[in-house]
């Protein structure tokens, strides 16, 4: 079924949206493109006649209530981009009366889903090395399948429109599809958006392809890495990770961010690119600073020459030259991740001067898929949201399925 087919007049719709928005100390929104996203659904449901149970999660609670993480905070900037008033639920698994009461066109936000732990399905304050985690597991699994229950029986059917955390089994990304009939669960129209952006990239590959990898840590990217060295032509490496590679190789990096534990990781993404004839670009030159703030004095180094006191906050300009080089005549492009602490001003020229460089290759004709939350702010921050292909919502997501695994919020769908 799909969301175009289904008749939504009189029914009651549970959609599952990604509204883990950024949110400053005063709990406003810095960026609602997740929210925007969300709305061609949500206004559908509504025009038809449908009510609306709308539920997402915010931050990671881990089972617990977090007044800094409650979804009451974005209420008024749901109910202002839908045009519509939005009740709110306090409790998201004791909302039956509420989600009972409403009306056709009326809409009802649940409180964040991850405030208990059988949204996520995974024993808490319990080592996987425990003789009894198996045991604890096995009973979590149950709880979830009971929450997931309890989360179906307010509607008559479900929509999944959370690309964010597709890749999740979660309660309700996943096992909630189980409680209804195959005719009453339907992907929304930004996932159906997202699994196109997706199978654009990949089974209508123009060369060169160029991927852009950003982000702290080799580890949580190692995954999509080796994936990318057996598809891209160039891959350009950067933002902390950056600093791995330089001392895998004995270089001086400071107080840069780096995993010691993954300096072999790092030499085996070299020997991989190698073989497959993929150009690997790492950066050759650091905008440093003398403490982790937006004030900081600046000095440029090389990238395996930081002296003690000092740490890498963004690439220099003789990378930022290279990137953008490496950049030009691309004809795919997959950026996901930032150069450097764009958040900081003063240390965000090198994103700024990627971001610039995809949008020109796209001016040019190429297909720019920008992922994951970072990259999404980037793209808003210097402006160029009109100046590439697809922004996706999803970070994890969209990285999974590019890597070609299937993705649970999608096949719980389609019954995969």
């Amino acid at each position: 079924m799909t969301i175009k087919d289904y008749n939504f007049a009189g029914k009651k719709a549970i959609v599952r949206v990604d509204f883990n928005v950024p949110l400053n100390e005063n709990g406003e929104i810095t960026d609602d493109t997740r929210i925007r996203g969300a709305m061609p659904t949500l206004k559908h449901i509504l025009a038809q006649g449908g009510a609306l149970i709308i539920m997402s999660h915010m931050g990671k609670p881990k089972g617990k209530v977090n007044p800094k993480l409650s979804l009451s905070q974005i209420k008024d900037a749901v109910a202002a981009a839908l045009g519509a008033p939005v009740a709110f639920a306090p409790d998201c698994a004791k909302a039956a009366d509420q989600a009972a009461a409403l009306k056709p066109g009326e809409a009802l936000l649940l409180e964040n889903l991850r405030f208990y732990a059988e949204e996520e399905g995974k024993p808490v304050g319990i080592e996987k090395t425990d003789p009894n985690y198996d045991a604890a597991k096995k009973e979590m699994k149950a709880k979830q399948k009971e929450f997931a229950k309890t989360l179906a029986s307010y509607a008559d059917c479900y929509v999944m429109d959370a690309f964010g955390t597709a890749h999740r089994k979660h309660a309700s990304t996943a096992v909630i599809a189980d409680y209804f009939g195959k005719d009453d669960k339907m992907l929304g129209f930004l996932m159906e958006k997202e699994v196109k952006a997706v199978e654009n990239v990949l089974s209508d590959i123009k060369r060169p392809f160029v991927a852009i990898m950003g982000g702290s840590k080799v580890s949580s990217k190692i995954g999509i890495i080796e994936n990318l060295l057996g598809k891209v032509d160039k891959l350009i490496l950067c933002g902390g990770m950056t600093y791995t590679f330089m001392k895998a190789h004995g270089g001086e990096i400071g107080g840069s961010i780096v995993e010691l534990d993954k300096l072999d990781v790092a030499l085996g993404v070299e020997e991989l690119a190698k073989k497959n004839g993929v150009e690997l670009v790492l950066g050759t030159d650091s905008i440093c600073a003398d403490s982790f703030s937006n004030d900081a004095n600046q000095k440029i180094f090389p990238s395996d020459a930081i002296p003690e006191g000092w740490e890498g906050l963004d690439v220099g300009p003789e990378t930022q030259k290279k990137f953008v080089e490496t950049i030009k005549g691309a004809k795919t492009i997959l950026w996901n991740g930032p150069a450097g602490v764009f958040e900081f001003d003063n240390f965000c020229s090198g994103s700024r001067a990627v971001g610039e460089a995809v949008a020109a290759a796209t001016k040019e004709g190429a297909f720019s898929l920008i992922g994951g939350g970072d990259s999404v702010a980037c793209v808003h921050k210097f402006g160029l949201e009109d100046k590439v292909s697809y922004i996706s919502t999803g970070g994890g997501a969209l990285l999974e399925a590019i890597e070609g695994k299937v993705l649970p919020g999608v096949a719980a769908i389609k019954g995969e």
